[in-house]
């Protein structure tokens, strides 16, 4: 079970329909792989925050970590499309294959919309970024190999009935997002390859498609 840390101002109590967000939250049970722990959230992005720190880890090694940011704002945000937004960094090591592949940013985005797809978590407004970054080493270090890093940033904003949004689907789709970053299949049934498409959680929605198998700890 995950802890969750919050920000609100001061002398404030959140709303209710944020409370039980963040109390569905912190009952939440993720795959086993993916450790959560409690974080503070960014101070700025808007009135009340709640955040964890995700790590997937297997056989003693780290593969990928990421956080998880719930912002609100009970008048709503116009770029958000609602009062709720979502907002994640992931981090990976990519084997050399995976590194070269001209397709990543695009595999890296369906990791994402995929796994929002296969768990029913309906959303609005999707955006984000996929980067990858490659180390060279030089000197007293030149016996390294390069070392590539994938890294997504992404936000959306989940769908809301009068009660408040439910979030668990999208923790869990957020789960499978950090396995499949580390070359772990998801854990939703059909969830196999291809990319791309319309899906009924948002746009380009798809099956997640999961890295090659790491062959050793990210460093």
């Amino acid at each position: 079970m995950a802890a969750v840390s919050g920000h609100f101002p001061d002398g404030n109590d959140p709303p209710l329909r944020f409370q039980r967000a963040v109390d569905a939250l912190r009952a939440a049970t993720v795959r086993p792989e993916v450790e959560l722990t409690p974080t503070r959230p960014p101070a700025r992005l808007a009135t009340y925050a709640y955040a964890v720190t995700g790590t997937v880890q297997q056989d003693g090694a780290e593969l990928a970590d990421g956080r998880l940011v719930l912002l609100h704002e009970p008048a709503g945000q116009g770029a958000w499309h609602g009062t709720f937004r979502l907002v994640t960094l992931v981090r990976a090591d990519l084997e050399p294959e995976m590194a070269a592949d001209p397709l990543l940013a695009e595999v890296g985005w369906s990791w994402l919309t995929g796994a929002l797809q296969a768990h029913g978590a309906a959303y609005e407004a999707p955006s984000g970024t996929v980067s990858r970054c490659s180390s060279h080493y030089f000197g007293g270090l030149g016996a390294r190999p390069v070392s590539t890093t994938v890294e997504i940033r992404a936000s959306w904003t989940p769908r809301e009935p009068e009660a408040g949004p439910d979030l668990l689907p999208h923790l869990a789709a957020w789960c499978d997002l950090l396995c499949a970053s580390a070359g772990l299949p998801p854990a939703t049934p059909g969830g196999g390859g291809g990319t791309g498409g319309e899906g009924p959680g948002g746009p380009g929605g798809g099956p997640v498609v999961p890295m090659p198998s790491r062959r050793g700890p990210r460093r």
